[in-house]
């Protein structure tokens, strides 16, 4: 079934959560980088927090050309508070930035946006360590759409989800479908369906053939695409190099970088493995998921209405969009958790692993409208392994009430749409 489209107030945007986070950094740090996928919304937050700081973008052919060409001579002349768009199109301006700032090291003097991940340019993340504070916005969270509060992981982590039994009546049919074939991107949520589609596929064109070679040379932009989707069948699934190796025709180290430039430019990600022996993580299998499930959905072709006969494709969509809800929350907190997932040699599973300090949450995901103690399995055998740093552990399914599933550890069954509930 489609997604309602949200109407916008009156305004003309949707608050994001990172703008408190945002002005405080802008507040105390001289330069404040605001990273995400192209088309997510970074430079209307930027806008929104700051209507008065004056705006340049490097997309503007004309603008970029001079940056490049003479960097320091471009710095010099900008105001004294500056936000500059897309700033990994001229990876030059950083060196000028850093002595502009050495010069006079002022609060928020520079505010830059990238739609490919600095961190992993060395020569933008090295030139301005220990000057720059990086903030992560992600495509909306279902709770951004809704406008509310969106504080279910800060409530999770603070034992604070209490059992809540809600009366019974006619079972509504799922929004789930809907939800996770429209994704998070402004531009997406606001169409129809069939409108949205279109530009889900416009979108990841222009990237793969554009935004590509900002950051990477790349011989032939078909290997790209033909890479991504081949990784829309196994998102949340454990990432098999050989298996996409062969299936390329490629080499294990070029499908590796190639995942690489598709994680900077925020498409897809790795959620590492948790293990007990934090040394041992390093050699454990990731999985791999999309960063937005409306994207996954256009490269495998999936409609709403196809939610019955593909259940076991959209359950595996469904976690990828339940990790990325959690992460842009994560990304707001003061001291953000690590996440991971959890499989054993037996094959138990777990499919999100929080982590904080020496404290531990498990988060298993389900499509179905009702659960039962045996999907707790997974999460008893963490807590098992995590023993005093097991913190508590949820069932996130499809239903409507918050219940215990395994009184005697604390292990709750919690509906999906607490997620967004204010």
């Amino acid at each position: 079934m489609p997604k309602s489209i949200p109407t916008l107030p009156e305004q003309g945007y949707l608050p994001r959560h990172l703008g408190a986070v945002l002005k405080a950094a802008l507040a105390d740090t001289p330069v404040v980088c605001l990273l995400g996928p192209r088309q997510c919304g970074k430079s209307t937050l930027a806008r929104q927090c700051e209507p008065q700081r004056h705006y340049l973008s490097l997309d503007d052919s004309a603008l970029r050309d001079l940056a490049i060409a003479d960097p320091q001579g471009f710095v010099d002349e900008l105001p004294e508070q500056v936000a500059i768009d897309e700033v990994q199109r001229a990876p030059e301006l950083t060196l000028a930035i850093k002595r502009s700032v050495d010069a006079r090291r002022k609060p928020g003097r520079f505010l830059l946006t990238g739609s490919a991940n600095l961190l992993q340019l060395p020569r933008l993340a090295d030139s301005l360590a220990g000057r720059m504070e990086c903030l992560w916005l992600h495509p909306f969270t279902e709770a951004e759409i809704r406008r509310t509060p969106g504080k279910f992981l800060e409530k999770l982590l603070a034992g604070d989800l209490g059992p809540k039994i809600r009366a019974s009546g006619t079972p509504k049919p799922s929004e789930l479908p809907g939800l996770l074939v429209a994704g998070g991107y402004p531009e997406s949520i606001q169409r129809d369906p069939e409108r949205a589609d279109r530009w889900r596929r416009n979108y990841l064109r222009s990237v793969v053939e554009r935004d590509i070679g900002d950051i990477a040379k790349i011989k032939d932009a078909s290997d790209l695409s033909r890479l991504l989707a081949l990784l829309e069948t196994r998102t949340a699934q454990l990432l098999n190099l050989s298996a996409l190796s062969k299936a390329l025709g490629h080499s294990r180290a070029t499908i590796d970088r190639y995942l690489a430039l598709l994680e900077r430019l925020f498409l897809v990600r790795q959620l590492p493995a948790w293990h007990s022996n934090r040394s041992k993580r390093l050699v454990k299998t990731p999985k791999l998921h999309f960063v937005d499930s409306g994207l996954a959905a256009t490269l495998g072709e999936l409609e709403a209405g196809s939610w019955l006969r593909e259940r076991p494709r959209f359950g595996h969509l469904l976690e990828s969009f339940v990790l990325q809800q959690l992460i842009s929350m994560a990304d707001c907190l003061p001291r953000p958790p690590r996440f991971f997932h959890y499989r054993d040699r037996d094959q138990t599973e777990v499919d999100i692993v929080i982590e904080s300090g020496q404290k531990i949450w498990g988060v298993e995901i389900k499509a179905a409208a009702s659960v039962n103690r045996g999907d707790a399995r997974g999460l008893l055998k963490l807590a098992g392994i995590a023993g005093e740093a097991f913190q508590a552990g949820i069932v996130l399914y499809d239903g409507e009430a918050t219940l215990p599933l395994v009184r005697e550890t604390g292990i709750l069954a919690v509906p999906i749409s607490r997620l967004w509930e204010p």
